[in-house]
């Protein structure tokens, strides 16, 4: 598992921030990459994770405001959206939910453009910065300052979390990181790949389901590969199945009064 080797800041007027940054995640700060590998760069766009290589790979970062959550935001199919479905967003009802893996959020993001408020855990420090860093950007964009708004951020463990909160939700949803298979990686973005080499798969992820059933109101929503085992073997009250994804729905009381 990789893990960036410093923070890369060349403008003085960022150090400061950049310091922070590094002072979390136990790391140095450089103007430059002093080697290749893995790096987090922070300018005036925000920060961004890249790998340094002679051969350029592209950054990851988290926007909110980019070209394809704008596009999925407007012209994504709302209501009818395989996720929203299965989430059970409905026009009338603002829906918690609490996204116990959150990743890079952009199925967060998407049940927050719907009108949830969601709720996110990442326990991936680098990620959970990414995910800070991206929030903060769009609270000063006019575009998705709204949606964001019902974004909140809680960084670390869900496995701990989720015994430890107090409060329920009406959803839970779990989306763990899963092993990909060679051909699969080829077709995703370099960014994406070295994403997934520094984060690794959840090897614990079984353990979030009887956690995640005792915290919501109404029902459990997990993310899987199409042919991959149920989450801790365990049959849900039904399946959406798609082209590459399922969504597991293990049912807890129904959704009709919150219509």
């Amino acid at each position: 598992m990789q893990y960036p080797i410093g923070v890369i800041c060349a403008d003085d007027t960022l150090i400061k921030t950049a310091k922070e940054y590094a002072n979390e995640l136990n790391i140095g700060v450089f103007q430059r990459p002093n080697q290749d590998g893995l790096y987090l760069f922070y300018d005036m766009d925000g920060l961004a994770l890249k790998q340094v290589t002679k051969k350029p790979m592209g950054e990851l970062r988290i926007d909110f405001a980019d070209g394809g959550l704008t596009w999925r935001r407007n012209h994504g199919g709302g209501n009818g959206q395989a996720i929203a479905k299965a989430i059970g967003v409905k026009q009338k009802a603002r829906l918690s939910v609490l996204d116990a893996t959150a990743g890079t959020a952009t199925d967060s993001f998407i049940l927050a453009a719907l009108g949830c408020n969601v709720t996110m855990i990442e326990r991936h420090p680098v990620v959970a910065l990414l995910l800070q860093d991206g929030l903060e950007r769009a609270g000063l964009n006019t575009d998705v300052r709204d949606i964001t708004q019902r974004m909140s951020l809680f960084k670390g463990d869900a496995l701990d979390s989720l015994s430890q909160l107090q409060e329920s939700f009406d959803v839970v949803y779990l989306d763990p990181m899963f092993p990909h298979s060679e051909k699969k990686s080829a077709q995703v973005k370099k960014s994406m790949q070295y994403f997934r080499d520094m984060v690794g798969k959840d090897e614990d992820a079984d353990g979030l389901l009887e956690p995640a059933l005792d915290l919501a109101r109404y029902r459990v929503v997990v993310k899987r590969p199409r042919k991959s085992p149920f989450l801790s073997n365990r049959q849900p009250t039904i399946s959406h199945e798609g082209k590459a994804n399922r969504f597991d729905i293990y049912v807890i009381q129904s959704m009709k009064d919150t219509e």
